[in-house]
This record gives structure tokens, C-alpha cells and sequence, in this order.
């Protein structure tokens, strides 16, 4: 399969994270390192400048971890030059590892190809479009449909969340900047039939 361009720059956690997004695309792709982002000023200032004049698309792991990465990103490169991508919540382990991860899911470097470019496919059709254009649920409603803000809503959303295949640790404002509106509503609909 032939590589698919893409303009942006891709950020990732680890080196075989990257090393899998880079048979799939042809883009420059970068690894976090893990937490050592937090203090290497000169990857900071790097990516910088590459989501200034490119964008940078974020694919990091969807456990706790990979949205700790997330924010710490989010406090210092403007939203208008971020790109998020979300891989779905799938239990197992990486070939290489002997164990699972901390949460038992499997991270960017395990994931199915077709996965994976599902999961890029909006950076890939809307490469010049930023994630909080892309934004139509808003917090109200999820409040108005229970799922924000009411009792018992931590459940629901978690149940909208696995109907969408989305990681269980997404925040409603993520959400609200991820989720489409036929898709939302369809999900809304499944879970209050079941």
C-alpha cells in the first residue's frame, strides 16, 4: 500500500508509535519520548514552529498518559494549529511487550491499519480545517441529554463514549470538538433504545 501524504506533522508518544505511523504516511513524524517533553525546551520550541508552519497532528496512545501529553500540548501551541486523533479503546498488548500496558489497552503501534486510518480520516479529508471548526455538539447538549451535569451521567457518557468507539478518558470538551452531529445522534439514539 502506497504511503498517503499528509501536510501536517505528526506527534507521537514513542519510537515504535512512529515507526508504525510511518509505513502508513508520508509526513515527518515525531516522537514525544514519552514525559521527556516536559523538559526538552528545544522539542518545544521545534514543535513550535512546525505547527506554525505546517500543523501538527497529535496521535497519542488513548490512555491516561497519552492525554497528559495532550494537555501539556494544548498550554502551549494554539488550538488553531492542532490536530487530534483518537484511536478507539481496545484491550490487548503490543507484540514486542511481554505484558499489557498500566490500562491493558493497545497503544498507536498496535493498532490494525484500517484503525488507524479511520481514525485519521477527518485530518486527511480537512487537512486545512482545525479540529474546533470541526466542533457541532456542544456541552448543552450533552447536559440536555443526560449525559453532563445529571445524575447518573458519568455512566451514560462512558456508554456514549464506547458506542462511538472513542477512548474512555475523552473529556465533553473534547468531545464536543471531535464528535459529529448524525453520528452523535445516532449513538444517542441506539443507547436510549437499549
Amino acid at each position: 500500500m502506497p504511503k498517503l501524504p499528509l501536510r501536517q506533522a505528526i506527534l507521537c508518544e514513542g519510537k515504535y508509535d512512529a515507526i508504525r505511523l510511518a509505513s502508513l504516511f508520508d509526513t515527518l513524524i515525531l516522537p514525544t519520548d514519552g514525559f521527556r517533553i516536559y523538559s526538552d525546551d528545544g522539542k518545544r520550541a521545534l514543535l513550535r514552529r512546525l505547527a506554525a508552519q505546517r500543523g501538527l497532528v497529535v496521535a497519542t496512545d488513548s490512555d491516561a498518559a497519552g492525554f497528559q501529553i495532550r494537555a501539556y500540548l494544548k498550554s502551549f501551541l494554539p488550538a488553531d494549529q492542532l490536530w487530534h486523533v483518537y484511536i478507539p479503546d481496545i484491550p490487548g498488548r503490543e507484540r514486542r511487550k511481554d505484558t499489557p500496558s498500566k490500562e491493558g489497552k493497545l497503544g498507536v503501534e498496535g493498532m490494525e491499519t484500517s484503525i488507524l486510518l479511520k481514525a485519521f480520516d477527518e485530518v486527511i479529508k480537512l487537512q486545512a480545517t482545525t479540529y474546533k471548526i470541526q466542533a457541532a455538539i456542544t456541552k448543552l447538549d450533552l447536559y440536555r441529554d443526560g449525559f453532563s451535569g445529571t445524575a447518573g451521567c458519568r455512566e451514560r457518557y462512558q456508554a456514549l463514549l464506547k458506542e462511538l468507539n472513542l477512548p474512555e478518558h475523552l473529556s465533553t470538551n473534547l468531545f464536543c470538538a471531535c464528535a459529529g452531529r448524525e453520528e452523535y445522534n445516532a449513538a444517542k439514539e441506539k443507547l436510549r433504545d437499549s
